[in-house]
């Protein structure tokens, strides 16, 4: 089955814990603290698979989550990174946060990769703490959580031409004559109810097209199978649209069909394109095609018709498209994605203090929360610096300006603190 859409979960691995350790050789005098840092977690990573075209395989796992960094050592070694987790995708995917809608990456030619949730950075060991007021610290950061989210895959095929036309116009069976895809083919609508991608070899070239699923009148608002795969040809550089020879009125369902491109996306009506006329096998085709030959003469668009079950110039077809697609200009080379270096997130102090019921408040900081998270609660030296990192920040003055009282709980990050007692605040 052909897959175009997929949610999933990625969570990037969490950073090795730092520890507390201090030098204890036999010929080193006062050995000093020599906690290491932990590893940095691993990243989720989208990366293009050419060998790829549907998003099944993402239908069948839904959680992806990369490894933890490793813990710090003695003697300041550090801990081991831990292992980037790939996730391969078709050429032609975009990423999107499932909560926010933004855009995290569009990966299209083999070799894009972009991450989607970093991991997080490894909390620091007791000897990056020492310092000349502070020679043994008994101190260590928890490794920093890695990012998490839901995202959203959406598919759209990349080809350079894009096989259009109503149902039964004889897609598939062009497709299947000009290149090596093998289609269902069958004498009744909507026999093609997925994209088909073919590739055609022409002197020392490739050319990849896709044929879309027949279009009907309101297409672009979901009737009949069209929205499901009017992307597909987003992505296309040229358009052939294939009228059906045995039908009542070719021109009246090529305006139809072009309207719904219009209404769908501007961009797809700027695309140029040749209109094919096919079925030429049959004396309908043959009736209509002196008339349409001079309608779209006067209007200097390309014509051409065909029979795709006989081969009637359908060499002259796939040169013409070929032609056409030399003379338009070079698409623009995809921007690099560089891969994020983690890095200690760049210091926000914005905060919120809120009054959730007597006696209890909520401290809301993105940064704080972190902070909280990456503090090792085990050692009185870490709480002291939490304690500090608050009083330096303005949160102490800000509670007390909104009347909290000795014995009030402090909730941050879902951590509770007590207002007033010893070792707090």
């Amino acid at each position: 089955m052909f897959f175009d859409r997929a949610r999933i979960y990625v969570k990037g691995g969490d950073g090795g814990n730092g520890i507390v350790a201090f030098r204890r050789e036999r010929h080193v005098a006062k050995g000093g603290p020599s906690g290491g840092n932990g590893g940095r977690g691993g990243h989720v990573v989208a990366s293009v698979n050419p060998g790829m075209n549907t998003l099944q395989h993402l239908r069948r796992r839904a959680h992806y989550r990369a490894q933890r960094g490793g813990r710090g050592g003695n003697t300041e070694k550090r801990g081991a990174e831990g292992d980037d987790l790939i996730v391969g995708v078709p050429p032609g995917t975009l990423i999107r946060d499932a909560d926010t809608g933004e855009l995290l990456a569009d990966l299209v030619q083999d070799g894009q990769s972009a991450c989607v949730a970093r991991g997080g950075r490894g909390g620091k060991g007791n000897a990056a703490f020492r310092n000349s007021r502070h020679q043994a610290p008994r101190l260590a950061e928890n490794g920093e959580p890695g990012e998490e989210r839901w995202v959203e895959l959406e598919l759209k095929l990349v080809a350079e031409v894009g096989i259009i036309g109503v149902p039964n116009a004889g897609k598939s069976t062009l497709i299947s004559r000009i290149s090596a895809a093998r289609p269902e083919i069958a004498d009744y609508p909507f026999t093609t109810t997925v994209p088909n991608l073919g590739v055609v070899e022409l002197e020392h070239r490739q050319r990849v097209f896709v044929d879309i699923p027949g279009l009907i009148e309101g297409a672009h608002e979901g009737t009949g199978l069209g929205i499901e795969f009017l992307r597909h040809v987003e992505r296309t550089r040229l358009l052939v649209h294939l009228l059906d020879g045995s039908a009542a009125d070719p021109l009246a369902e090529q305006q139809a069909i072009e309207t719904e491109l219009q209404l769908y996306s501007e961009a797809l009506m700027r695309k140029p394109r040749l209109l094919v006329l096919n079925k030429m096998d049959l004396p309908t085709a043959r009736d209509h095609a002196a008339a349409l030959t001079r309608h779209y003469r006067e209007l200097n668009v390309p014509f051409f018709t065909i029979s795709a079950v006989t081969g009637e110039n359908l060499q002259a077809l796939v040169y013409e498209v070929d032609r056409q697609l030399q003379a338009l200009p070079p698409e623009p080379e995809p921007e690099a994605l560089d891969m994020p270096e983690i890095a200690p997130a760049v210091e926000s102090r914005a905060f919120q203090v809120r009054s959730l019921e007597a006696g209890v408040w909520r401290v809301e900081s993105a940064e704080l929360e972190r902070v909280v998270r990456m503090t090792n609660w085990d050692y009185f030296d870490s709480a002291m610096r939490f304690q500090h990192i608050l009083d330096s920040w303005g949160v102490k003055d800000e509670l007390q300006r909104q009347g909290i009282e000795e014995g009030d709980t402090v909730v941050i990050a879902g951590h509770e603190l007590i207002w007033g007692y010893d070792n707090a605040f």
